[in-house]
């Protein structure tokens, strides 16, 4: 790459085997459902979380969107955690365009809402009320440092959904990261939901994409969504083809980038001046932060990173970090941001 960018798993780039399985992929039309390779991209994206169909779109939220439009509409309501990225990061679209209310709950440190409070807040039959229509869940959690959530919370989740006649859509941008901390099929984690949207522009490194998977019935559904938000593709197999080696070859490597963000954190903790929850630290994400004592904020220090050794990192607030590890960071690039951090804390702490 020509910056050495913990921003985001998003920045990326294809690995050369996407590019040449770009290069050559077969193509068609695929409003008319005549792309070979989009086709065979939404029959694997299936396959690998256990659902009848896929729909390959242009981005998570696109999907978000797409299945959210899909399992509801105008005057109902979606059960969402007040951190949940599809509440927080995507531009309220679920009530802009669909006219459905977000009723927001607290989540824990780790993401989950909790499920006595989820069944207490669906909406008696009361014309006063939005109709409680779905529950929207994510994993892994992003604003809790990518946290993996565990496949017995899902379970419980669809006790509460089936027993208030909710469907259940999986916001699983990083599903596949938190499948491969908590070394479980990613099937164990969707099972339990109606639908599921994943990502393959982050850790599985594809350069566009994401696909929603769900039923045959729901996907029939979200197509005609997709096209009302403009969102239907033609030749697009040239794109789905770097999504196909994402699925045969990113997940399990995914394990290489959960090692670096725990080696990251474990180097971050032993500079004074810098906070680390280690807790968090199961995927690729490592939250970290100033200590108040500190007189500086975390812009200084990400301006200083990219001065001295072109190293990009997210800020989260005035004293707030988030550095991602992908395909393109390795230990020696982990080395060099602990190391030129260190330099930079001691002159200032």
């Amino acid at each position: 790459m020509d910056k050495i960018d913990f921003r985001s798993d998003t920045v990326s780039w294809p690995t050369p085997a996407m590019r040449q399985a770009m290069a050559n992929a077969p193509i068609g039309d695929d409003v008319y459902g005549e792309d070979p390779s989009v086709n065979e991209l939404e029959r694997l994206a299936a396959a690998k979380v256990g659902k009848e169909a896929g729909m390959f779109v242009a981005s998570g939220t696109m999907g978000n969107l797409t299945a959210i439009l899909a399992h509801a509409t105008r005057g109902d309501e979606a059960i969402i955690g007040i951190n949940n990225h599809v509440y927080r990061s995507e531009a309220g679209a679920m009530a802009v365009l669909g006219g459905i209310t977000p009723r927001v709950l607290p989540t824990d440190k780790f993401g989950r809402m909790d499920p006595a409070e989820v069944a207490a807040a669906v909406r008696a039959d009361d014309p006063h009320y939005p109709h409680s229509r779905l529950i929207c869940l994510e994993n892994s959690y992003g604003a809790a440092a990518g946290y993996p959530i565990e496949p017995d919370y899902f379970a419980r989740m669809r006790q509460v959904a089936d027993e208030n006649n909710l469907a259940i859509h999986l916001d699983g941008a990083r599903l596949f990261n938190a499948a491969v901390a908590l070394n479980v099929d990613a099937r164990q984690l969707t099972d339990p939901v109606d639908s599921v949207t994943f990502c393959l522009s982050k850790g599985l490194s594809a350069p566009v994409g994401s696909v929603v998977c769900g039923s045959a019935e729901f996907i029939h559904k979200a197509r005609r969504v997709r096209k009302s938000v403009g969102g239907s593709m033609r030749q697009a197999g040239f794109m789905a083809a770097a999504g196909i080696v994402a699925l045969h070859e990113m997940i399990e490597r995914l394990a290489d980038d959960h090692d670096h963000a725990r080696l990251l954190a474990e180097g971050l903790s032993q500079i004074p001046g810098i906070e680390v929850d280690m807790e968090l630290v199961k995927t690729n994400m490592v939250f970290f932060s100033l200590r108040q004592d500190v007189p500086c904020t975390a812009n200084d220090i990400a301006q200083k990173l990219g001065e001295e050794a072109n190293i990009w990192v997210g800020g989260r607030g005035p004293r707030h970090f988030r550095a991602v590890t992908h395909y393109w960071i390795g230990e020696a690039e982990v080395a060099l941001f602990v190391e030129t951090l260190s330099d930079i804390m001691a002159g200032v702490v």
